[in-house]
């Protein structure tokens, strides 16, 4: 605490209107940035919210035989059902190719020996209804949804016997290729004419 001589040096005046203004200005930008504290959600929080809106905006309904253009009968085996008493997951996919390559290889579009131009599976997926046993009969549906320029998008309908609507519903993607370069290629004439009755109408 200065006294005298220098008290009188380092004491200003206080003006008492500037400190009162300086106190409200300083109130008034607090008031101005308070906000609410609101959590970030977490990782996890943001993936689940984000896989529940894409399910409700996706999910899948069970079509009927009528919209199938060709039906293969298929025979499940013992060795299909799994320790849950059904025919394991995996094993659609089976069924799903059993029916494409069975219907290609009797209409002469596929040439699995000798032929030059091969489909590759670039995508595929499966939606579960209901399940599928052994023993029993499945129907396999096949249609065509997009026949493209050098790929074709097959959907399956997978029918319990007598069944009117699907126990499970999947789809391949096939880009053709050339087998040594494996490059696309145009759809060959022969494999375009044989899909051109599978095609399904628009909805």
């Amino acid at each position: 605490m200065f006294t005298g001589v220098w008290a009188a040096a380092f004491t200003r005046p206080v003006d008492a209107r500037r400190t009162r203004r300086r106190h409200r200005c300083h109130r008034r930008r607090r008031r101005a940035t308070v906000r609410p504290w609101r959590p970030f959600p977490t990782r996890r929080q943001a993936t689940v919210s984000s896989h529940r809106s894409d399910m409700s905006l996706t999910k899948p309904v069970p079509l009927p035989r009528s919209a199938y253009r060709h039906f293969l009968p298929i025979t499940t085996r013992w060795m299909d059902n799994d320790v849950y008493g059904h025919v394991n997951n995996v094993v659609y996919y089976s069924y799903f190719d059993t029916v494409v390559n069975e219907y290609l290889i009797r209409r002469g579009a596929l040439d699995v020996e000798r032929g030059e131009t091969i489909g590759l599976v670039v995508e595929t997926q499966c939606n579960y209804f209901a399940p599928l046993v052994f023993p029993q009969c499945v129907e396999a549906g096949l249609r065509v949804a997009r026949l493209g320029s050098s790929s074709v998008r097959y959907e399956i309908g997978l029918f319990a016997h007598g069944e009117a609507s699907a126990a499970a519903q999947g789809h391949f993607v096939h880009v053709y290729v050339d087998r040594a370069t494996r490059r696309p290629v145009p759809l060959p004439e022969p494999l375009r004419a044989a899909l051109a009755p599978l095609v399904a109408q628009a909805a």
